[in-house]
């Protein structure tokens, strides 16, 4: 019987929910039983995460990954034992927060490098405190593009949850610098990327919708000029590949349309065009997949949430459904019907 993969789960932010999320999901048999799990955090701010629960599990402190139990007993957590829960304050931005989020996902990189783990999914980590340690990167994204050496450009994330999929042109940008982004290359390459991200999870053939930037798709010029200077001859570009890509389709109606059924996902333009739709469709289950990497990585669809941070209040629906996807997707048995199982 071939043995269930293995994911590293990293915290995330420690004064924000990734650490009682961990918690909450991990406690959950059904999650555990899709994978062997490996939480990878500091185990006294773990421990803390903890007793915010009502029934909190038993954690199996390591140090080394070759230590790793994965028995139905105990939940194992490989401790950097790198941030003093004093010093770093609950709900709060902090430098020290910052820089041990980031250790958690450079060695669940290593990890997955080295053929230790099979996949990794991330928790939360907040951009100001990445700032306030120095970190050169203002997400993820970016940073998982760094740490495996692969262009930013041959890196995109697809957000997904149960009858919608986006992926974005650009990401994290001001409004008023996101146009000038809109480029024919920009647009042509994340159109690439997903037809051959979903390709891989099972779509043998995606139909792709490639979302205007401008009201009204532009209106001919009238309201500017990326939808014809960019973006159509970019699905132009595409459809000389053979790849389903249709558009530019005003940002009003393509969500619909493809909520409807009409396409497998939705590539827009920038970061709020397609996050509002897909948290607004069905945020608590949603989760982001980054496409392009050497390897699987999944991700919750929120933030740090320092509102409810550290009141036990914050579910761990996003992160539940995160691990389930990344085990899926370690198992190549299972990208045929991906699909089904979990993208419909």
């Amino acid at each position: 019987m071939t043995p269930l993969p293995i994911v590293a789960i990293t915290s995330g932010d420690p004064a924000g929910v990734g650490p009682e999320i961990v918690v909450k999901a991990l406690a959950r048999r059904e999650v555990r039983d899709c994978c062997r799990p490996l939480a990878i955090g500091d185990a006294r701010v773990i421990a803390q995460a903890a007793a915010l629960t009502d029934s909190p599990p038993v954690f199996h402190a390591i140090t080394d990954v070759t230590a790793a139990r994965f028995d139905a007993d105990a939940i194992d957590i490989l401790d950097l034992k790198n941030v003093d829960p004093e010093a770093c304050p609950p709900a709060q931005v902090s430098a020290a927060a910052g820089r041990a989020a980031v250790d958690y996902i450079e060695r669940a990189v290593e990890l997955a490098r080295a053929g230790q783990v099979d996949g990794i999914v991330t928790g939360p980590i907040n951009k100001a405190a990445l700032q306030a340690a120095g970190v050169p990167y203002i997400g993820h994204t970016e940073l998982l593009a760094a740490l495996t050496g692969t262009d930013e450009m041959d890196v995109t994330t697809m957000l997904a949850t149960p009858g919608l999929r986006v992926v974005h042109v650009t990401r994290h940008l001001p409004l008023r610098e996101v146009a000038a982004h809109i480029t024919l290359q920009r647009v042509l390459a994340t159109i690439r990327l997903t037809h051959a991200g979903l390709q891989h999870l099972g779509f043998p053939a995606p139909r792709l919708a490639v979302a205007a930037l401008n009201p009204h798709g532009g209106d001919g010029g009238l309201l500017g000029r990326e939808e014809i200077e960019a973006i159509g001859p970019a699905v132009e570009a595409a459809r000389a590949e053979s790849i389903a890509a249709h558009g530019p389709i005003p940002a009003d109606s393509v969500f619909f349309r493809a909520i409807r059924g009409e396409f497998d996902a939705v590539v827009a333009m920038y970061h709020d065009q397609g996050h509002i739709p897909i948290k607004t469709h069905g945020f608590e289950r949603s989760v982001t997949v980054t496409l392009g990497l050497p390897l699987v990585r999944t991700s919750v669809d929120h933030g740090t949430a320092f509102d409810i941070a550290w009141r036990g209040q914050a579910s761990a629906e996003s992160l539940e459904e995160a691990i389930r996807l990344a085990a899926q997707l370690t198992r190549r048995a299972g990208f045929a019907s991906l699909h089904v199982v979990w993208y419909k």
